[in-house]
């Protein structure tokens, strides 16, 4: 999962969920994520560490020159779904192609376990996500499980492997 891009050495790594790096990644998401979300109900933040080891998800560090930069994680919902969940590249490192990076190894990671869809639920006002998962193949799906709870605030997208 080594590639180098540009001048910049990039790496997507499985991570473990409670990592210092995947922790600090997270963090910065939450944060930025509540400021832009403060409404009750519209964040949905959990993510079991058990959800992505195992054979029943994945969860990966996008490294730029050793320094972590990126995350997201693959969750099982059934044998041939799974779900996007916590995707997250540092604001000055969007569009660069990192998300698009990050999706691909995603996906393949998703092929691995053999899922056949990917689903996922982003914010109404995260434009640049929007527009990465636009550019990657997701098409809007009718909101789902804890999902169905903030229609207001989230998008759902799926697609087809």
């Amino acid at each position: 999962m080594h590639a180098a891009s540009g001048s910049s050495r990039i790496t997507v790594e499985r991570a473990d969920l409670t990592s210092d790096a995947s922790l600090a990644l997270i963090t910065s998401l939450n944060a930025e994520l509540g400021a832009m979300y403060s409404e009750p109900g519209a964040n949905h933040f959990r993510l079991d560490p058990e959800e992505v080891t195992g054979g029943r998800g994945a969860f990966l560090v996008v490294y730029r020159e050793g320094t972590p930069v990126g995350c997201g994680a693959l969750r099982l919902l059934d044998p041939e779904t799974a779900e996007l969940k916590r995707m997250y590249v540092a604001p000055e490192l969007r569009g660069t192609g990192l998300g698009r990076r990050l999706v691909a190894v995603l996906e393949s990671e998703a092929r691995a376990l053999g899922v056949r869809r990917l689903v996922l639920e982003t914010g109404v006002r995260q434009a640049a996500a929007l527009a990465l998962y636009r550019v990657t193949g997701f098409r809007p799906i009718p909101l789902y499980g804890e999902y169905c709870l903030s229609p207001d605030t989230s998008v759902c997208l799926g697609k087809e492997l």
